[in-house]
This record gives C-alpha cells, structure tokens and sequence, in this order.
C-alpha cells in the first residue's frame, strides 16, 4: 500500500468528536452524514449569518481539512481560534492543517494545546502520534497511539495509526496485527470478499485466494511470501492486476495466479497480499527472499541487451558507460485523497535530478511511465536520456529492461521493487516522512539487499539527497570505468 505509504490520519471535526457539543446545525448533520460538499456549502451559509461563530468555523475547517484543501483550512481554523482560544477541537483541527501541511512542528505544538486543554482527545491523541511519526520519532509517537487506543478501543484510524508506528519501528508481530483495522478505515473500507480470512496453519483441501491490495508496489513486495504460504496445504490461488500476471507466473511457476478483470473463483479460505506477514508470523528477522525473488524473461532480457548495445552505436560510444535507469514520479492516485498526497509528497520532477547530469561515464534510462514520463523528452543540459519507455507494456517488459542496467535510481515506487526484486542495485530517493516499510533511520533495508535509501532531511526538499547520491554515482561511475 506504498501505503504507500501512508497514515491513516484522522481529520474529522468536532462534529465528530463529540467534544463541547452544542446545538445541532444542519452543517454538522450533513457532515455526519458524510454528504461533504453539502455540509461545505451549508456551513459557508451559516458563516454569512455568523460570520464570528468559532464553532462552525472549526467544524469548516476540518472539514475543508477532509476535502484537501489545507491551506484554507489553515486560514479559517486561525479566524476559529482566534475567536475562541478554548476550543479544543479547533486546536486539534489546527494540528491536523499544520500536518497536511507538513509543518510538523507547528501541528504538535497544536496537539499539545488541545491535549493541555482536553487530555482525552482521542484524536488529537492519535495525531500527535502521527505527527511525530512523520518526524521520524517513532518510539515517541507510540505511546500517543497506545493511549488512543485504550480511550477508544473501536476506533480503526487510530489501531491503523498505530499499526503504522509499529511498522515502521520493526515490530512486525504486533505491527501487522493492528495493520488488519485497515480494512475498518474510512479510506480504504472493506475488501470485500467473504471467506475466513487465512490465519496461516494447514489448509489441505481446501483453496486459498491470495488477493490483490494498495499499488504494484504493495503487491510486488508481499509477492515473495506466495510461495510459503502455498507450502501449507491445498490448492493457492493469486488474484492480481494484469500488468503484474507475466513477471508473476514467470517468478512463481508452481503458483496460479489470475486478474482482478476476471470472476472472483471458488475458495474456501482468502488472504490480502499484505496480511500475508502476519498469517505467516513474519519478523525483522525472517523477512524471506531480500536477495530478490523476481525473474526477469530471458527472451526478452536478449531483446533488450540488443537494444541497449544498439544505443551505444548510435552514439558512437566504443566502451560501455554506466547504464542508470531513472524514475522520478509514482502514480497519481486521485481517487484516494491520503494516498495522492503521499504521491505528491513522494514524486518530484526530472529537473530534481539534473545533478546527475554532471557525472560522466553514464548513460541514463528514463523508466518513468505515466503523466510525468514525458519530461524525458526534454532532459537537463548536458544528461545523456534515453527514453525506451513507450516498449513497456507490463511488468515483465521492465524487469528485462532492468536486467541489462547497471543501477536503478528512482524514488519510493513500484519500479523500485522490480529492480530491488531482481537483485539489481537500487538507490532510492525516500521522502522525509518515508513509509513504515523502510524503517525508521536506516540506509538499508531488510526486504531488499540491493536497495540504498536516501530519505529527505527536510519535507519536500531533495536536495541534500541529490548531493549525496551524486556524489556516490560519481564514485560508483569512477570504479565503473576502472573495471
């Protein structure tokens, strides 16, 4: 889920709370009701009459906070407080502003004013853990979460806050035990499949249906855990995205695996991919496959290494240069308001990675699909760019690409995992709230041998990463061209 990534940061408002609750307003009963640009428009009405009410200027404003537009929300939930210091929900809406925004610091000290105000507000508690997790601070922000938890034992955003804390400190047991109230969460719902969830232990006789779940990336990583769960009885069945069937089935072919475009099958028992971990009882220490656990089609890996010296003879080049593919963007995911914003958190441009440009000895790759691909057809001055990508129908297609690199350099997505699957080495370019699967404080990773992490150390800043990672290129070219 490159969860992507991402928090389950609770952003509702005093309507929701539950705190100083006053009159019902018709604004508050639409927000209730989930009927958002309703209960926006209403609560704007009701601001022409009472322009100084704090109250619906608070519930405005995490609502506006709901509906993504921080910066507003900013705006009014400041008029809110400014009306009335002692509104406690208006603080925790303000937090949760200033943590869109990644002013982590600022959303905090939020929280803190709410919690000095109201020590038992359960959400404020649960994002002042994410506040703090997004800094980095993770065994901090645990206690926040544990204590949210027990106030509010059936709040999923809050077990889902925790879950990710855990994670991302390593401790997977428990981690991926409260990674299960996902499924309870407003943003992703229910998966919808009705059999007994597999808990790990025997199946013989029976089918498993392994599903589908978050992004390529998601389903590339959890992939390697297929084939263990297979080895505990009866029949396993893989249910996954098409551009995925024919790196899969080439990688597993002891496993049957089928697209999410086709019926759901018969089967007895049905796991999400990225419960897989717990069913089998995972550890830091018993992630399977780092080495990498992808195959690449030898066929195809022949077409590309011929397309690839066909490049060097175009150029005139007598001696092979460092190959270096490049991605600089995940996928827009719009549909999904946390994760697009993660996306937007975690992509930048090709003009971020012109430093490359400097190192010489290297040809670069682009791997970038999507809206942001075609940027490769304008490269920064001086970086030799090769741009393959319209070659690329699936997953198979890039993972033969890959084969025949030297190096991958790409941020947090699903490009990252082919290459890191493969065993190819991977540096990657981690944004400063990075996801729970890379750890907290580590330049390696334990899901993947080949992978170096450059993490952000300001939000939204790359460039003390591209520093670093230009001047390891710089090395790593040096000692290419002496071999």
């Amino acid at each position: 889920m490159s969860h992507n990534g991402g928090s389950f940061s609770s952003d509702a408002s005093s309507a929701t709370s539950g705190h100083e609750r006053e009159r019902s307003k018709d604004g508050e009963a639409l927000h209730r009701a989930g009927l958002l640009q309703e209960a926006a428009e209403t609560y704007r009405h009701e601001l022409v009459q009472t322009p100084d009410d704090a109250r619906t200027l608070s519930n405005y404003g995490g609502l506006l906070c709901t509906l993504g537009d921080f910066q507003q929300a900013h705006d009014v939930l400041i008029r809110a407080l400014n009306l009335k210091p002692t509104l406690v929900d208006a603080w925790s809406n303000f937090g949760n502003a200033l943590l869109a925004l990644q002013r982590y610091d600022d959303a905090i000290a939020a929280y803190k004013e709410c919690l000095t105000r109201y020590p038992q507000h359960v959400l404020a508690l649960s994002n002042l853990g994410v506040a703090l997790d997004r800094r980095g601070e993770h065994a901090l922000a645990r206690n926040f979460h544990r204590v949210a938890v027990r106030l509010d034992p059936e709040n999923a955003e809050s077990h889902a806050n925790y879950a990710i804390c855990l994670l991302a400190l390593g401790e997977y047991q428990e981690g991926f035990e409260e990674y299960e109230w996902r499924w309870k969460t407003r943003m992703l719902g229910h998966h919808r499949m009705t059999a007994p969830l597999w808990e790990g232990g025997d199946f013989t006789g029976r089918t498993l249906l392994i599903h589908t779940e978050g992004g390529f990336g998601d389903m590339l990583q959890f992939s390697r855990f297929i084939p263990f769960a297979a080895q505990f009885g009866g029949r396993t069945l893989v249910r996954v995205r098409k551009e995925l069937l024919s790196l899969f089935r080439l990688s597993f072919p002891d496993q049957t695996f089928i697209s999410i475009d086709d019926p759901v099958p018969p089967h007895d028992l049905q796991c999400p991919a990225a419960s897989l971990p717990r069913a089998l009882g995972t550890t830091l220490e018993t992630i399977p496959s780092s080495e990498g656990f992808l195959k690449a089609d030898p066929q195809k890996v022949a077409f590309w290494a011929e397309k690839l010296e066909d490049d060097l003879e175009k150029r005139g080049l007598s001696s092979a240069p460092l190959r270096v593919g490049l991605v600089w963007a995940g996928a827009p995911h719009r549909g999904v308001r946390e994760v697009n914003i993660a996306d937007q958190r975690r992509s930048t441009d090709l003009a971020t990675l012109t430093p490359l440009a400097a190192v010489p000895n290297t040809l670069f790759y682009s791997l970038q699909i999507g809206e942001k691909s075609v940027q490769a057809k304008t490269p920064p001055a001086g970086m030799q760019l090769i741009d393959h990508t319209p070659l690329l129908h699936d997953f198979s297609d890039t993972a033969a690409f890959v084969s025949n690199l030297d190096l991958v350099i790409a941020v947090d997505t699903s490009t990252a995992h082919v290459a890191a699957g493969l065993g190819k080495p991977v540096w990657m370019l981690s944004r400063y709230d990075q996801c729970w699967r890379w750890l907290s404080g580590r330049l390696d990773s334990p899901w993947y041998d080949s992978l170096r992490i450059y993490q952000q150390n300001k939000p939204l800043d790359w460039a003390d990463s591209m520093h670093r990672i230009t001047a390891d290129l710089a090395k790593f070219a040096r000692a290419w061209g002496r071999t």
